[in-house]
């Protein structure tokens, strides 16, 4: 193989993990509406970091079915097993989600004197948090064949 030939297939496979960032990053925005809009509903009846935690199930969900369908390639692995390998990475970004979004809401807001919404920019900042670390759970983990 020449050289050219090599930067031509290595720059093809920068290309199309690209490609698959930004597939991942649309179902993550998808989800993550999906995980704030049904927190603002969830928080008319239980206390915020109950909501947090109930709405990450919600967005959970979505990212799940749309990450298998539209994002990374088709395993042997039955969807059950993606799925219990999908909320085990999700379950570690949970963590992160929950103490960007506590800490934000009842600490670094306040006392930025930020007090437009509060819980609501602070949730939505922590549901956006993990991005990077759950796109390399999910490749090497949860949908690898």
């Amino acid at each position: 193989m020449h050289i050219e030939e090599a930067l031509d297939t290595r720059n093809e496979s920068r290309h199309g993990e690209l490609k698959r960032f930004i597939r991942f990053t649309g179902a993550g925005i998808v989800a993550a509406i999906a995980n704030v809009l049904s927190r603002m509903a969830f928080s008319h009846v239980m206390r915020y970091s109950l909501a947090v935690a109930a709405a990450y199930l919600v967005g959970m969900a979505v990212a799940f079915t749309l990450t298998r369908m539209f994002v990374f390639d088709e395993t042997e692995n039955p969807w059950q097993k993606e799925l219990v390998r999908f909320a085990i990475v999700n379950a570690v970004a949970f963590i992160q989600v929950e103490l960007v979004s506590l800490l934000l809401a009842s600490w670094l807001l306040p006392k930025m004197n930020f007090h437009w919404h509060t819980e609501s920019v602070a949730h939505l900042v922590g549901v956006g948090s993990p991005i990077v670390s759950s796109y390399f759970g999910h490749k090497h983990f949860s949908f690898r064949g």
